[in-house]
């Protein structure tokens, strides 16, 4: 057996390195300065495994606050000097990471064209729509970010991640897919996908009222289902002659 069969390939060598660092980068108890030494080692190794690696330090809160973000900063600022370098790890880290994420979208927002971003986004958001979740947070932050950043004229695939998410069983991410919904150019899947939630959830006043403003905002009308949208207005909202959802004031 020579020395590269026992100690392994260079790249064992590095993946075995990779993991100590990450449980240190991630230890929120730990000395700041322990953290802070990998993120610098990290940075200056560069590798993609690295880069994924240093990807990890946004998925834990440490104390104290100030320090959590000024560490979290410093790996944002490593991963957007990177630049194209860092592309693929922070892709895969929005992917596979369940917190943090936000903190990845900004990086990419950086390193990257918006419609790429949303390219990932919409990716994520198809794939989550397929499985359950427990934790609704991931695709609350991939909602957030749609409805920050994604035009009418956004991809049409955007609008087939966002429908199986109107079904999904919390309420905040329902909403959450309403409120993208109705910032896009209006479809007849979109309306009635919309309708039917309303239809589903008339009894939950928060989703009920959200439904109803998206609506409003596409100027939808509600063609074969007014008698059951009627009974369940509320003010300020009112339907018009042609049956379209309008709101008051």
């Amino acid at each position: 057996m020579g020395l590269f069969d026992l100690f392994g390939s260079k790249e064992e060598r590095e993946q075995n390195q990779l993991r100590k660092l990450a449980k240190k980068l991630t230890e929120r108890y730990g000395p700041p300065e322990n953290r802070q030494k990998v993120i610098e080692q990290l940075g200056e190794m560069a590798t993609p495994g690295a880069l994924g690696t240093l990807c990890l330090r946004f998925t834990v809160r440490a104390e104290p606050g100030i320090t959590d973000d000024e560490e979290k900063e410093t790996a944002r600022g490593i991963l957007v000097a990177a630049g194209q370098e860092a592309l693929g790890p922070v892709e895969a880290f929005v992917r596979e990471q369940e917190s943090g994420i936000a903190w990845g979208l900004r990086v990419l927002a950086q390193i990257a064209p918006p419609e790429k971003v949303i390219d990932v986004v919409v990716k994520e958001l198809t794939r989550l729509s397929r499985s359950y979740t427990r934790d609704p947070e991931k695709k609350l932050v991939l909602l957030t970010w749609l409805a920050e950043h994604a035009g009418p004229e956004a991809d049409a695939g955007l609008e087939a991640a966002l429908l199986p998410l109107l079904e999904d069983f919390s309420d905040d991410v329902r909403i959450a897919a309403a409120r993208v919904l109705s910032g896009r150019a209006p479809s007849e899947p979109a309306r009635d996908a919309l309708i039917q939630l309303l239809l589903r959830d008339r009894d939950n006043a928060r989703v009920r009222g959200e439904v109803l403003e998206a609506l409003a905002r596409l100027g939808a009308d509600v063609k074969g289902h007014r008698p059951s949208v009627e009974a369940l207005l509320v003010e300020p909202f009112y339907l018009d002659r042609e049956g379209r959802v309008k709101k008051r004031g």
